[in-house]
């Protein structure tokens, strides 16, 4: 029988960053506004993301562009090379 892998629980910022293509300072920004849950851990405060928090944050992400779009807010097409 062979042992599942340790499903990981927790992001660093700059994994959190890679997942979502983007520089650790957004990440430590989203952090710092509260749009996006974290916890320090440790003495040093090592900052540490839910894989499920960040989930949760692509999914408003989604749902906040979908209604700016409906709303006239953004353009409806996606611009070229991004």
């Amino acid at each position: 029988m062979t042992a599942e892998p340790a499903k990981r629980r927790f992001l660093t910022i700059e994994q959190a960053a890679e997942e979502l293509n983007c520089k650790g300072s957004l990440i430590r920004n989203l952090i710092q506004t509260g749009e996006l849950r974290a916890i320090q851990v440790g003495a040093r405060g090592l900052w540490r993301i839910g894989i499920q928090d960040l989930e949760d944050y692509i999914v408003d992400a989604y749902r906040r562009t979908a209604e700016r779009i409906a709303a006239g807010e953004l353009a409806d097409d996606v611009p070229e090379g991004d």
